[in-house]
């Protein structure tokens, strides 16, 4: 674990972020106050930040995620050709 000051983080802030990404804590310090805490993010937090951003909006209820995995899926049932949804169409304003 490492204590930095604000001043000297702001001057040399990728040196830190290599250290937070190594998996290093950091102490981020104004006056001998402790102010934030820099470090790597755990492994189930995702690697992008489209990532992260996606599983705080399903954590806070703003999306749902699918209950089926993505992908062709096969219909449960079977769907009825063009040509018979026609045909049905067809019969059906005749009878009107």
């Amino acid at each position: 674990m490492r204590s930095v000051g604000t001043k000297v983080l702001k001057n040399e802030l990728s040196k830190y972020l290599r250290y937070a990404e190594q998996g290093e804590t950091i102490l981020v310090c104004d006056r001998d106050r402790v102010v934030a805490v820099l470090s790597s993010p755990p492994p189930s937090m995702g690697n992008t930040v489209s990532d992260v951003y996606l599983a705080d909006a399903i954590r806070q209820g703003f999306i749902t995620p699918a209950l089926m995995p993505a992908g062709p899926q096969q219909p449960s049932r079977k769907v009825a050709s063009l040509e018979e949804l026609l045909q049905e169409l067809a019969l059906d304003r005749r009878e009107r």
